[in-house]
């Protein structure tokens, strides 16, 4: 039987493979120096690419970011809707909101007197108080309530006088002692807030210490504002022994907050 035609024919096949082989390496060589020419080339579709995935990145990492300060803005107010609220923290609460809660009490700021010290108007005054707070993390409206409450709305009236520029009673301990006494508006609105902090939590001082009852206090004894009297403080620290000293103060800044928000 004669098979030359077979042998042919099998020949004719392993050459076809042997081309498709050949085909199929030069297409695969070519387009792997086709892509790392792509790769180094601006304006082609892998710098496009390239160029939309780092915007994709900044975008996520923007709205990581307001993500984050959502959720600390949430976390502030569920540890407040739980009845404690911190003293150490960032404020929506605006100097206006301040000015507007003292006038609506509907009595004299003490300007003549404030004036000596430095601030002339209640404005002055709560931006006193907005930038002291703000330079140590205190929140103002913790502080700003506290002095209210401590100064009879600045119309004093206790052991320490106005003349003092004493906003929170530091160093008075009854007996007629008048307490502290500082130079100007400003540094007793510092001294009290260092006190705060010293209360609030364990973290140093951002600006010199002019407190100087400040190495008496407990660090950390006190990181809410419902804490601040020893009766309602679970270690019987605190810094004023009257009773509902702190919960008098949280309603009062929010009676502050509900002024602003109307």
């Amino acid at each position: 039987m004669d098979f030359a035609w077979l042998r042919n024919k099998t020949v004719k096949m392993w050459l076809e493979i042997g081309l498709a082989v050949m085909l199929a390496l030069c297409l695969g060589i070519a387009g792997a120096k086709l892509s790392d020419g792509d790769a180094v080339q601006p304006g082609t579709e892998t710098a496009a690419r390239a160029e939309a995935e780092n915007q994709a990145a900044e975008q996520k990492s923007k709205i990581d970011t307001k993500k984050s300060e959502v959720k600390e803005k949430e976390e502030i107010q569920e540890v407040i809707a739980e009845g404690q609220y911190p003293i150490m923290g960032k404020s929506s609460v605006a100097i206006e909101d301040m000015a507007e809660y003292f006038c609506s009490a509907g009595v004299e700021y003490p300007a003549e007197m404030m004036a000596k010290g430095g601030a002339d108007s209640i404005e002055t005054f709560c931006q006193i108080y907005v930038e002291e707070a703000e330079a140590e993390g205190v929140l103002p409206e913790v502080a700003f309530a506290q002095m209210l409450k401590e100064t009879g709305w600045l119309q004093y009236g206790g052991d320490a006088s106005i003349e003092q520029f004493n906003f929170a009673g530091i160093g008075t301990t009854g007996g007629g002692v008048p307490g502290n006494t500082y130079p100007d508006v400003r540094t007793g609105v510092r001294a009290q807030i260092q006190h705060l902090k010293a209360y609030a939590t364990t973290d140093t001082l951002s600006q010199a210490c002019v407190d100087d009852r400040y190495e008496y206090v407990i660090k950390g004894s006190a990181p809410y504002v419902e804490w601040l009297g020893k009766n309602e403080n679970p270690e019987g620290q605190g810094w004023a022994t009257a009773e509902n000293y702190g919960p008098s103060i949280v309603e009062m800044i929010k009676n502050m907050k509900e002024l602003a928000a109307e």
